[in-house]
């Protein structure tokens, strides 16, 4: 017989926001039209990818409608998931950049954060494959911001809470065509090493202030 009436409160969450856009394929085919013929005419940057292309951060000038178009839908999505600190609902003209992503066999992206924005997220416009097969790698990958603290003592043990076992460790989003990921600019993630043997292609995007 429990003795002890127990209450869980989570405290100091971190949001990460997946969500679908509606007539994505309709969007995605001219995406990957535009992103495509980009890379032919452009040799693009070095951030922290890890070999792939990745463009210079003005997608949104040069993506044409369906640009224009996807990254109003992630604007009106970090309104919706942004509030004063009263709780109440707010309307933000946001400062955008954007750059689009190319990773093939072996490609990936180390572990950075953003610095100077509020939200940053990713698009997924085609995921290699990966939406139907997991091993196929190029998972999204996240840090546990609380270091690796929580897993010093006892790395055996975790909290029995949602999301307790990656103490101290990771989570992984795996993409699927289609996909929004949006995430606070300070929280530490990565790209892991896509096996695959056709074009990943995502937007990565940042919301500032």
């Amino acid at each position: 017989m429990e003795r002890i009436k127990a209450e869980v409160r989570s405290y100091f969450a971190t949001p990460v926001v997946v969500a679908s856009l509606a007539d994505a394929e309709r969007i995605n085919a001219a995406l990957k039209e535009v992103i495509l013929a980009r890379e032919q005419a452009d040799a693009g940057v070095q951030h922290s990818n890890l070999g792939g292309w990745q463009s210079s951060w003005d997608f949104e000038s040069w993506g044409g409608p369906a640009a224009v178009e996807l990254l109003d839908a992630g604007r009106a999505l970090a309104t919706r998931m942004t509030v004063d600190r009263a709780g109440r609902a707010v309307r933000i003209a946001w400062k955008t950049n954007a750059w689009a992503n190319i990773n093939r066999r072996g490609h990936g992206n180390e572990f950075h954060t953003h610095p100077g924005c509020y939200w940053s997220g990713t698009y997924y416009v085609d995921d290699g494959g990966i939406g139907g097969d997991r091993s196929l790698g190029g998972e999204f990958e996240m840090q546990d911001p609380r270091g690796v603290a929580p897993a010093m003592y006892a790395p055996h043990l975790s909290f029995a809470v949602p999301g307790g076992q990656s103490v101290g460790a990771s989570e992984l989003i795996y993409p699927k065509a289609g996909q929004f990921v949006l995430f606070p600019s300070w929280l530490a993630h990565a790209v892991r090493p896509y096996r695959g043997e056709q074009a990943r292609i995502s937007i990565a995007f940042n919301f500032s202030v």
